[in-house]
C-alpha cells in the first residue's frame, strides 16, 4: 500500500482526468483541483495564450511551479495537464506527493472525445489524428514510468471504470499528510 498525501491524475488530453477526478474527489471526500485551470487563474491568461506568447517550454515551467505549489497541500485529487510528465522534475514531484493514477486513452478515443474542442493549442493542426498519435508515442512510456495504477478509460462504462478505480484505491492507497519539506522542487 502506498502512503501519499494526494491522488494525482495523469494521462493524455481527452482521457477523462477532469471528469473522473471530480467524481473521485466527491466520492473520497477530497478537494478537486484542475492544474490547467489553476495555471490560468494564477497567470490571468489562457493556456492557448501562454503557448502562443511564450511557447511550450515556458508553459511547462509555469506548469511545474503551479503543481509544486499544489502539491504542498494534501487531501486533494489533482488533474494534471497531459504534458506535465514531459518535465523530469515534475515527474519526481508527482511521484513524491501522490498516488499517481494514469488514465489511458488511445488516439481514436481521444479524437472522438475532442472532436468539438477548439481550445487546445496542440490540436491546432490539420491532422489531429496524426498529432494525437505522435503525442501518444512521446508520452505513453513517461505516463507508465510513474503510474501507481493504470486505467484504460476507453474500456467499459464511465461508472464501471470509476468503481474499478475506487476499489483499487481502497486496496492500494493510504492518504497521508506529509510535510512540504519532503517535496522535491
Amino acid at each position: 500500500m502506498k502512503s501519499a498525501p494526494n491522488l494525482i491524475l495523469i494521462g493524455p488530453m481527452g482521457a477523462g482526468k477532469t471528469s473522473i477526478g471530480k467524481r473521485l474527489a466527491t466520492r473520497l471526500g477530497l478537494r478537486f483541483v484542475d492544474a490547467d485551470h489553476e495555471i490560468e487563474r494564477v497567470t490571468g491568461a489562457s493556456i492557448s495564450l501562454i503557448f502562443e506568447l511564450e511557447g511550450e517550454a515556458a508553459f511547462r515551467a509555469r506548469e511545474h511551479d503551479v503543481l509544486h505549489g499544489l502539491c504542498q497541500n494534501s487531501d486533494q485529487v489533482i488533474a494534471t495537464g497531459g504534458g506535465a510528465v514531459l518535465n523530469a522534475q515534475t515527474r519526481d514531484l508527482l511521484v513524491a506527493r501522490g498516488f499517481v493514477l494514469y488514465l489511458a486513452a488511445d488516439p481514436d478515443t481521444q479524437l472522438q472525445r475532442l472532436r468539438y474542442d477548439n481550445k487546445r493549442p496542440l490540436l491546432q493542426t490539420p491532422d489531429r489524428r496524426a498529432t494525437l498519435q505522435r503525442i501518444s508515442d512521446e508520452r505513453t512510456a513517461l505516463y507508465e514510468s510513474i503510474a501507481d495504477f493504470r486505467h484504460d478509460t476507453a474500456r467499459g462504462s464511465f461508472r464501471m471504470g470509476l468503481e474499478r478505480i475506487l476499489q483499487h484505491l481502497t486496496a492500494h492507497w493510504s492518504p497521508t499528510q506529509t510535510h512540504a519539506t519532503e517535496t522535491p522542487t
